[in-house]
């Protein structure tokens, strides 16, 4: 089968296809706890239990796909890690997969990415997520699936992914964009979840709140998202050659990175230690205060 263009598929287009049995539906809802509480990355796998799509494998976003070894928090798994939890899903080489959580589409938009990132881009995040698909009295499930065991091949793809160091060598690079995804109030420092309050100096803020509906859940229309970009200072017809977004952990940043995405722009890179490592270490440099 194939999967329609673009970053996201509706709820429309799922339903129609759940008995497709190519497909490989995966569930990755999961929430993250304010700044303060320990741990503040949490699965949700009893929600999972209690009702999900028909036939959706469940990913716990805290342990399958990241690290677990990385002193940085939510680092994403190492090629061979990865590999063997995608094919224990039944995710393969050739496995069209959508995503979805109940977070505006951050736990899902890790998860695609970190399928693009090893090689599979046949994969799409479910535009709003569990919400919205019960919100439309679409079928749930109590059955968890028994997926037969598949072959999936890392391809590592490294633009996708910045290291600290990376971002700090770019940082008087006009040619380099960064996009804070957090709050605003994390941004200008007041809030902070590490060590350091502030932001990466020259990064935009584009809280990830702003480019969702929160009445249906959705990505906002593309001119609305172009609007929400704009306000923040980015103005996405004349994106520079590179793309950084980050957030805490790596993970609300690809709300903005799918929204870029949704807006043509497909290669928009993580920086995978977000604040987390950013904001606990001394010797990087912080800004504070009012956007730049």
């Amino acid at each position: 089968m194939n999967l329609p263009d673009g970053a996201v598929v509706s709820t429309e287009w799922l339903a129609a296809q759940l008995h497709s049995p190519e497909l490989r539906v995966v569930d990755v809802r999961g929430k993250v706890l304010p700044p303060g509480n320990s741990p503040r990355y949490l699965p949700k796998r009893a929600e999972y239990d209690a009702a999900h799509v028909p036939g959706a494998v469940f990913v716990d976003w805290t342990r399958d796909i990241v690290d677990v070894d990385d002193p940085v928090p939510a680092q994403i798994a190492r090629p061979h890690a990865f590999a063997a939890r995608m094919g224990e899903l039944g995710v393969g080489d050739a496995s069209p997969v959508v995503a979805y959580d109940d977070y505006n589409h951050a736990f899902a938009g890790r998860l695609a990415w970190a399928l693009r990132y090893y090689g599979h881009d046949d994969v799409r995040v479910l535009d709003g997520g569990w919400s919205r698909w019960i919100a439309e009295g679409r079928p749930v499930s109590t059955d968890v699936p028994r997926p037969v065991a598949a072959r999936f091949t890392p391809r590592t793809r490294e633009p996708l992914r910045r290291t600290a160091d990376q971002v700090e060598r770019a940082l008087e690079d006009p040619g380099v964009l960064l996009i804070d995804a957090r709050p605003a109030e994390q941004y200008a420092g007041a809030v902070s979840a590490a060590a350091r309050s502030g932001h990466i100096p020259g990064a935009r803020n584009v809280p990830y709140s702003r480019l969702v509906d929160p009445s249906t859940g959705r990505f906002l229309p593309a001119s609305e998202l172009s609007r929400a970009f704009a306000e923040a200072g980015v103005d996405v017809q004349h994106l520079p050659r590179e793309v950084v977004v980050y957030c805490n952990g790596g993970v609300t940043c690809t709300i903005p990175l799918n929204a870029l995405r949704v807006l043509g722009r497909d290669d928009v890179a993580v920086f995978d230690g977000s604040w987390n490592e950013w904001g606990n270490d001394p010797r990087r440099p912080i800004r504070s205060g009012p956007k730049p």
